[in-house]
């Protein structure tokens, strides 16, 4: 029933219509076929005993060349290819080769990328092991991590509600510590502590017979003390 349905719904062609049709798609398509094959890619348009008479003729006229039982378009009447366009055929099918080369790399890095995100856990399987319930993945202490982070959760909380980053004592002991040693380069820091360094006199005085060490007794040295 199916089968009569579509082909009542195709056109029966014939006379000069139905050799023009089997003609057009022997040349559209540039390939040796048998009455059988070129009525059933028609679709039924044309009987398959009239294509079969239709292919004879065509053979006649020269439009087709008869090879056994197959026919196909003279090859002598179809226009040929430019060697212009096959450089440029020749050209386009290196730039895609090229194009799917890159294209293989990238899926080979993906599939790369693919395969260590399918050996990660999953969400459901972090969640588990956050709560203790891993199985063999189980944290070794189960209550550190959520301990750590309801922790870390109440100091961001106090930080957002814009608590000091550090107590008040803390802050008395820095200014402090500040106020006793205030920050300030070598020079004046010399001048605050009033220190005084050696002269040439008394180096000079260090190095001469009078500091000298006299026999083992160290103690009869007049060397000077240094501040």
């Amino acid at each position: 029933m199916t089968s009569k349905a579509k082909s009542s719904d195709v056109k029966v062609l014939k006379g000069q219509e139905a050799e023009d049709a089997i003609l057009q798609y022997l040349k559209r398509m540039n390939r040796p076929f048998g009455a059988v094959d070129v009525a059933a890619n028609l679709k039924g348009a044309v009987p398959k005993a009239t294509t079969q008479k239709i292919l004879v003729v065509l053979a006649e006229k020269g439009e087709i060349v008869q090879k056994t039982c197959f026919f196909v378009a003279n090859q002598t009447r179809i226009d040929a290819v430019s060697a212009d366009r096959l450089t440029e055929l020749e050209i386009e099918c290196k730039t895609i080769e090229e194009s799917n080369n890159v294209l293989a790399a990238e899926v080979k890095i993906m599939t790369a990328e693919l395969s260590k995100l399918k050996n990660c856990p999953t969400d459901e399987e972090l969640d588990a092991q956050i709560a203790g319930e891993g199985g063999s993945n189980e944290p070794i202490c189960p209550t550190f991590v959520p301990t750590k982070i309801a922790q870390l959760t109440q100091r961001l909380i106090s930080l957002r509600s814009g608590a000091p980053l550090i107590s008040a004592e803390e802050l008395a002991k820095v200014d402090a510590a500040c106020i006793r040693f205030p920050p300030q380069d070598s020079n004046m820091l010399v001048e605050d502590l009033a220190i005084e360094f050696d002269s040439t006199e008394h180096n000079a005085l260090e190095k001469g017979p009078l500091c000298a060490i006299q026999g083992t007794n160290t103690r009869s040295n007049l060397k000077r003390k240094r501040v």
